[in-house]
């Protein structure tokens, strides 16, 4: 299925304006979810607007919005208040400031969007501006689902990737964490040199696409047998030792890393794959119908 924009408008640039489409980079379908259903009967649990005052459920079109400036005491915005106060965003991504990609701290990125030219006259000049980008993200605000957002664009493959941004004051001080004020500031340095050794035993290139969801793997094996009439069988969880002496855990650390060098991490993360692919398809031919045997 081809991708549908959530929202068409313009990305500028000083003088220039380019018309472009934004996409979710995200994929909510590929997280298995849950409905809400009564116990008892297994129906769906529905959610009424229900209206205490006068006891009863309310349609949508009943419904306005309401901002409560006291306790108990609201104002109501109508659509035409709402229109009076769309800001420029609204239609316009406009680049403000730019600044080294690596410069945006990653806690105030929030969710990212693909842009794309809208119709093929506006090809060139979004490449154009993909191109003198490189290297560099620029800031400005997108109105999205009703609210404005500071958003960061920067070139990504042959387009280019928008975040959402949290603002400076949505994002808590690590301060505020007593807990960090044990953390001691010096350290002993034999101890950090080996550390650094066990983690160097990790280094390489990053593909996320080795990684799989663990947790999503083993609720779908749980949900086919359960399909299946299986008996669902809980695995045996086991709590990380406590680090007594840890010099002495860095280094066996760094002896089981060595040892496991043998058996590249790609290759068992593919072994793990495909013993969850043989549980997934036992569990489906024990859902399948029976052939009957003939006479």
């Amino acid at each position: 299925m081809a991708a549908r924009p959530t929202w068409k408008g313009f990305l500028k640039v000083s003088l220039v304006s380019v018309p472009v489409r934004v996409y979710p980079a995200t994929d909510a379908a590929a997280t298995l979810r849950f409905n809400q259903l009564h116990a008892e009967c297994q129906t769906r649990i529905q959610q009424k607007k229900w209206c205490p005052t006068h006891g009863r459920e309310v349609s949508n079109a009943e419904i306005v919005k309401g901002y409560e400036f006291e306790k108990g005491r609201y104002v109501v915005m109508t659509d035409d208040d709402l229109a009076k106060a769309r800001p420029e965003s609204t239609r316009v991504i406009n680049l403000v400031r730019f600044t080294d990609a690596a410069a945006i701290d990653p806690v105030h990125v929030e969710r990212p969007y693909y842009l794309a030219p809208d119709g093929g006259m506006a090809a060139e000049a979004f490449a154009v501006l993909r191109e003198g980008m490189k290297g560099k993200a620029g800031i400005g605000k997108l109105a999205l689902y009703g609210r404005e957002y500071l958003v960061a664009v920067q070139p990504r493959e042959q387009g280019l990737v928008m975040y959402t941004l949290r603002h400076a004051k949505e994002v808590r001080s690590m301060n505020a964490i007593d807990e960090l004020t044990e953390v001691p500031t010096k350290v002993k340095a034999d101890e950090v040199k080996l550390a650094r050794q066990v983690i160097g035993t990790f280094e390489g290139d990053l593909d996320l696409g080795e990684f799989r969801d663990d947790y999503q793997a083993e609720l779908r094996r749980i949900i086919d047998a359960k399909i299946a009439g299986d008996e669902v069988v809980m695995p045996t969880e086991e709590a990380p030792a406590k680090v007594v002496n840890l010099m002495e855990a860095l280094r066996k650390s760094l002896d089981t890393v060595s040892a496991s060098k043998k058996r590249p991490a790609k290759s068992a993360m593919k072994s793990q794959a495909a013993k969850t692919s043989k549980v997934a398809s036992i569990a489906k031919s024990r859902r399948a119908p029976a052939k009957r045997k003939r006479a």
